[in-house]
């Protein structure tokens, strides 16, 4: 069924994410919030800028809310966000509907999502070693694995920009950031992060940081594209996992798999989704601020799905 002829009652909103990804990872789902059901779709553009502009032109006023993927609005250095001149061009046209980029739960949901593994004691991060894929856009995380005793690596510049130079402290990526971010949100977002067919391809890229790491974190396209084929024993924590990827993780030896967003219908879709969904049930034309969301999380127990593959 297609979104637009979803019929609507006062209980039901409808959702669409539009992505400057890889069609191939499309998925339709529902999300019962409360007493509110959500009616979620992922549209990916295959790197098109023009397509995901037109279309959410297109749903602008028609649904709910709407989900930005494939991409980021804003990126995080210190205490300063700075917008992604390329993803606001997006948002031009857009004038009725709300739009969100996964940024407010990736500060408030994963937050919490790591210090719940801790207080039920699902992982134990003490003296673990940990890789965090790309921090920028992901700052809440970052955080809040530096809160644990465990030893983080950073992997921006690894696997963002593609020079081998680990950060190793909180500081460190904060000093990076306030140098970098600036640059890079002024450039095309391709360059950053895998858009359209590249989001399908592979490239193991410093296999030692994955393999040295007890704990692998971030962004699952980062994860996908980069990792080396075995990952023996280890913990992913991430999120926009299909059906497909589990499979492959399970193949290639992983533990334990945590996404931060629920699995619906055999698939986690991203923050970008769940978020927009949640200012939908909100009944809200604006993002939230962090202390709604995290109300709405407890209120309603959005947990992190975990699945044990070994």
């Amino acid at each position: 069924m297609d979104s637009e002829a979803i019929r609507k009652s006062e209980k039901q909103k409808t959702v669409i994410s539009i992505s400057i990804g890889s069609s191939q990872r499309d998925a339709r789902g529902s999300l019962l919030l409360g007493d509110t059901e959500v009616i979620l779709e992922r549209k990916g553009t295959d790197g098109d800028m023009d397509k995901a502009a037109r279309l959410l032109q297109y749903y602008d006023g028609k649904a709910d809310a709407m989900g930005l993927g494939g991409t980021d609005l804003y990126l995080v250095a210190g205490n300063r966000r700075y917008v992604f001149a390329e993803s606001a061009k997006l948002l031009k046209q857009v004038r009725y509907t709300p739009v969100l980029d996964g940024s407010g739960l990736k500060n408030t949901l994963e937050r919490m999502a790591v210090r719940y593994l801790v207080d039920t004691h699902v992982i134990d991060f003490n003296g673990k070693n940990v890789l965090l894929v790309c921090a920028v856009d992901r700052f809440g995380m970052a955080e809040a694995l530096a809160e644990q005793s465990c030893r983080v690596l950073f992997g921006d510049i690894i696997y963002g920009l593609g020079c081998n130079i680990p950060i190793r402290s909180l500081a460190a990526l904060q000093r990076w950031a306030a140098v970098l971010v600036p640059i890079i949100t002024r450039l095309p977002v391709k360059w950053m992060y895998p858009t359209g067919k590249k989001q399908d391809s592979h490239i193991s890229r410093h296999p030692e940081y994955f393999i040295n790491s007890d704990i692998i974190a971030g962004d699952f396209l980062f994860i996908k594209r980069f990792m080396p084929s075995r990952l023996e024993g280890k913990i992913i924590i991430t999120n926009t996992v299909t059906a497909a990827d589990r499979q492959m993780l399970k193949d290639a030896g992983v533990k334990m798999l945590v996404t931060t967003t629920p699995c619906l219908q055999g698939r986690s879709f991203g923050t970008n989704v769940l978020e927009a969904a949640i200012v939908a049930a909100s009944e809200s034309k604006k993002a939230l601020r962090p202390e709604e969301y995290e109300a709405f999380i407890i209120k309603h127990n959005i947990m992190p799905s975990i699945e044990y593959f070994q």
